[in-house]
């Protein structure tokens, strides 16, 4: 039996261990928010949060969840008041999905990224988010993050 927590809430799993986490989230928690996208880890849209970190969860068994907290998209916004968080904000603000279906793990990688990189260059998003996006949205995911970076060190600021 795993048990770990999504969005919160704690979770029991006595199937096979090693299936992999978007599966475990799309059919049995009923998440649809993470997609799949190519099932091998190089595209991104299944990108949650395991304990703050962004990780492909194709590619994560649910036996590697014991005792850890995951995030999907349906998470990430305040749960006690519904409060977006400012990446999905500056999503919205600056436009960025076209067809959308990759926007989920876009969002998701970002936000991790932006605690390691909470004024990040160009160059910094270029070299550490990996997401692909067939629609090629990438001016507009980099000004989101960029936006994001600046409403997150605003309300940072003393």
């Amino acid at each position: 039996m795993v048990q770990f927590e999504i969005n919160g809430k704690s979770q029991s799993f006595d199937g096979d261990g090693e299936m992999p986490l978007l599966w475990y989230l799309r059919e049995i928690a009923g998440l649809k928010g993470t997609k799949f996208g190519c099932g091998i880890g190089s595209c991104g849209a299944c990108t949650v949060h395991i304990d703050g970190a962004a990780v492909r969860s194709c590619q994560m068994p649910v036996a590697g969840l014991e005792g850890r907290s995951v995030t999907t998209i349906e998470g990430l916004a305040a749960t006690a008041t519904g409060e977006l968080h400012p990446v999905q904000r500056a999503w919205i603000d600056e436009d960025v999905p076209q067809c959308g279906y990759c926007q989920a793990g876009q969002v998701m990688a970002a936000a991790a990224f932006l605690k390691d990189f909470p004024n990040p260059t160009d160059q910094d998003i270029n070299d550490n988010l990996t997401n692909l996006c067939r629609c090629g949205t990438y001016v507009r995911i980099r000004r989101a993050i960029h936006r994001a970076a600046r409403e997150i060190g605003q309300r940072e600021a003393p």
